[in-house]
């Protein structure tokens, strides 16, 4: 018989497909939107050039560009999707393309609106800087999820304000800790994004991550292999000092991996593991042509070769 682990099913982390099954009683589909959000490390408020390893074209679905209204996007998105998740009928509305909190509370209310007034979107999930929100706009989000579902993913990338510096993030990890607990305070649910292999961080600095993350009041977790995109200043990096980066190769990076969520939070859903970018925006080969599905089912086989789980090692650490 299989195991039952805290979260409440046989799979040996919290997974986010699940916590929908849990949350929702049957499968919701986010639905990709570019409304024309930009940076402030991108426009010289904080700085220029934004991060070092961003080239946001290589994440977007084909079907998002800003020239298109956000319910065109939500119309098209759901056709997209039908083809794949026929049986997915209530959608998020996932403002993912750059600091989706970056502009005046106006704006984000007439964006919002928009979304939420298709019958079939349920909420929103925004991506965003921890230095794009402040009381006004979380108050605003707070009313809103008192009615759908409101969850804000902030892009934290590492725990070490060396490391944030070097990639010219342009904020600090003391800033996420903030936009984080006062996101958690008002009751919307909180997510954070983290890149393992950054330059200059070492294994035992990422694993060290673990522990810091895991004292967050994070809801959700994302995970990414940091990989090379074409036309990035960390491409240009890349090239002329290659010793900087330590690139993972897969199967390191699943051992990493595992090594790592034994000792996170078991209450954190880990939304992903992997990024997957199409290969042509690519610097540097990717592993393969396995799609994230099949990635996933290798380092499942992995943790259970290695009989661990989620939080195996979280009180001990």
């Amino acid at each position: 018989m299989a195991n039952i682990y805290p979260w409440g099913d046989s799979r040996r982390y919290n997974s986010y497909s699940n916590y929908f099954k849990r949350e929702f009683g049957g499968r919701v589909q986010k639905l990709t939107i570019d409304a024309g959000f930009t940076c402030p490390n991108r426009d010289g408020s904080v700085g220029v050039g934004g991060c070092t390893y961003c080239n946001n074209d290589a994440f977007n679905p084909s079907y998002c560009t800003p020239q298109k209204s956000v319910l065109q996007q939500i119309e098209e998105g759901i056709e997209f999707h039908k083809v794949r998740y026929r049986r997915a009928n209530q959608f998020l509305a996932y403002f993912q393309a750059y600091s989706n909190t970056y502009a005046p509370i106006e704006r984000l209310r007439e964006l919002y609106g928009q979304a939420l007034s298709h019958p079939q979107v349920i909420g929103l999930v925004i991506g965003t800087r921890p230095d794009c929100v402040d009381e006004e706009k979380l108050d605003y989000l707070q009313e809103l999820n008192e009615k759908f579902y409101i969850a804000i993913e902030y892009g934290v990338e590492s725990c070490y304000n060396k490391t944030l510096e070097q990639i010219n993030r342009g904020h600090t990890f003391e800033k996420s800790v903030w936009a984080i607990e006062q996101t958690h305070k008002r009751g919307i649910r909180v997510g954070a994004h983290v890149i393992f292999g950054l330059p200059g961080e070492t294994r035992e600095q990422m694993l060290a991550e673990a522990k810091i993350l895991s004292e967050l009041p994070l809801n959700t977790i994302k995970f990414h292999q940091l990989q090379i995109i074409k036309g990035t200043a960390m491409e240009k990096q890349y090239q002329s000092n290659p010793e900087l980066f330590n690139l993972f190769g897969m199967e390191e990076y699943f051992n990493f991996l595992a090594d790592f969520i034994e000792r996170l939070n078991p209450n954190f859903v880990i939304e992903r593991f992997t990024g997957e970018a199409p290969p042509r925006y690519l610097a540097v080969p990717p592993w393969g042509h396995l799609r994230t599905d099949k990635l996933m089912a290798r380092f499942e086989k992995l943790l259970e070769e290695r009989n661990t789980w989620q939080g195996k090692l979280f009180m001990e650490t």
